[in-house]
């Protein structure tokens, strides 16, 4: 009964949990095994060599091998503690390829949290159990701590940068949250819940969370509107790098060194565009630094991550609307790509994205005189419609 009213431990909820547990009675039952045989040993010595039995001391000459013995057996069992911890602490810091992303922003005092399908919660956090969670953390203000207890999950929330924490809930429930970090007067009230809930109950709580777009979506149209496409327009002479198929690739800057294009990277490349230029252009991008807010960063590299060749904002698991065709063109033009009907007009892909079709023969049902129309080459100037307006591109 003791236990269920003062509990020792906080509940075991996740996959990392367990091992974590694992390592600290491990370490736990190290100590409490010395401690004790050193006590013994005292009151055994003490109790042995008295005054009482022995009034004049004896000169004792140290032992060679019990010299050797009791100095390898330390050290063995810190090098199993460190070889042990070493092994957590790389599982912790990569999770898995297939983890969902759910991006955290601390404040001043709340937790804002963003689902890739466009829901969000405060102070609140859904999770789907046997799925895992990687939580990319920014700070809006101070210096935060994301700390799950149940699932072993911590990590620091910095101001102007991404860090990142993983964990994978074994059942479902409702876990507590808090800020591990002293962040000011109410530090004591930045609390929240976390949720964990059966793979079908998280869909419908994700159908029925009232989200109007994904992240990728809102992030095409912030995009649109800070002028990016006239320059990032993927084509081989545009003036900005390509960004199709950008994340998570190895980036050449002009100083030789390459960077792996994360989150982080993204951040930087917009609001310090100098810092690292990349190799074959030049330095004419302006920062945004102090016109976008953490929420539209997030947005913007939620987009940047789902362009790919194909010219389609990826479906994201966690999104219950269908993704439009990337048509920057029709966004600064004020249309609502979101809504349906609304982006039915082909595009064509630039010289960049590399696409390899061939041209369909023609069929005997073809009229004479209507064979199809030879394509026209990757690279080369859209040509006019007959109202004499061209093409839209991306």
């Amino acid at each position: 009964m003791l236990p269920q009213y003062f509990p020792l431990f906080p509940e075991s909820a996740s996959t990392m949990s367990t091992r974590v547990d694992a390592l600290y009675f491990f370490i736990l039952g190290i100590t409490i095994f010395f401690t004790m045989l050193v006590a013994l040993l005292i009151l055994v010595f003490a109790t042995k060599y008295r005054k009482e039995k022995h009034p004049v001391p004896v000169q004792i000459h140290g032992s060679i091998p019990l010299e050797i013995f009791w100095t390898l057996v330390p050290l063995g069992i810190a090098m199993v503690i460190f070889a042990w911890g070493a092994v957590l602490f790389f599982q912790e810091m990569h999770p898995p390829k297939s983890a969902m992303d759910i991006y955290g922003v601390g404040k001043q005092w709340m937790w804002k949290f963003q689902h890739p399908g466009g829901q969000r919660e405060i102070n609140n956090l859904h999770v789907p159990v046997g799925k895992a969670v990687r939580m990319t953390l920014i700070s809006q203000d101070v210096l935060h701590s994301f700390y799950v207890p149940a699932f072993r999950a911590q990590m620091d929330v910095i101001p102007g940068r991404y860090t990142t924490v993983w964990f994978e809930a074994t059942k479902p429930g409702t876990y507590h949250l808090f800020c591990n970090q002293y962040c000011g007067t109410k530090h004591s009230g930045m609390v929240g819940e976390v949720t964990a809930m059966s793979p079908d109950d998280y869909q419908e709580w994700l159908r029925g969370a009232g989200a109007f777009g994904s992240l990728a979506t809102e992030g095409q149209k912030v995009f649109a509107s800070m002028g990016c496409p006239t320059c990032h327009t993927g084509a081989d002479n545009a003036r900005g790098p390509n960004l199709y198929n950008l994340y998570g690739r190895m980036v050449r800057t002009e100083d030789n060194r390459t960077a792996l294009a994360d989150e982080g990277y993204i951040r930087e490349s917009i609001l310090n565009p100098s810092a690292k230029i990349v190799y074959g252009y030049q330095n004419i991008m302006p920062t945004f630094q102090g016109q976008l807010n953490e929420d539209e960063m997030i947005q913007i590299i939620e987009y940047v991550k789902s362009l790919t060749y194909n010219g389609q904002l990826l479906q994201l698991q966690t999104n219950t609307q269908q993704e439009p065709p990337v048509n920057l063109n029709k966004i600064q033009q004020g249309i609502d790509v979101t809504k349906p009907g609304t982006n039915q007009n082909p595009v064509p892909r630039t010289s960049a994205v590399p696409v390899q079709e061939e041209a369909v023969p023609a069929t005997p049902s073809t009229p004479p005189g209507k064979q199809n129309a030879p394509k026209q080459p990757r690279g080369a100037a859209p040509q006019a419609k007959p109202n004499g307006s061209q093409v839209e591109q991306r």
